[in-house]
């Protein structure tokens, strides 16, 4: 995820993935992102997820490459974009 866009979204952002889980069955979020590193037992769940409602979802490097672009000082192993 680029800095330029996570600046022009982040107030849109759900970050974490009880958060991203909840607003994907909500139906509130227009794309998903993945940090590679994060474990798979969870990440899974929202891929599966994202899969299942056709939410397009991309991987990123690392969970500390994601938390930085979401603007947080840890690392993120999912994050959301609102609609």
């Amino acid at each position: 995820m680029s800095n330029e866009k996570v600046t022009k979204i982040k107030q849109s952002l759900i970050i974490g993935t009880k958060q991203t889980l909840k607003a994907m069955k909500n139906g509130e979020v227009s794309e998903v992102y993945v940090a590679m590193d994060a474990d798979k037992h969870i990440t899974q769940k929202v891929v599966s997820l994202a899969e299942r409602l056709e939410v397009p979802y991309k991987y990123v490097n690392s969970k500390k490459e994601l938390g930085i672009s979401c603007g947080i000082d840890v690392g993120a192993s999912t994050a959301a974009v609102r609609k």
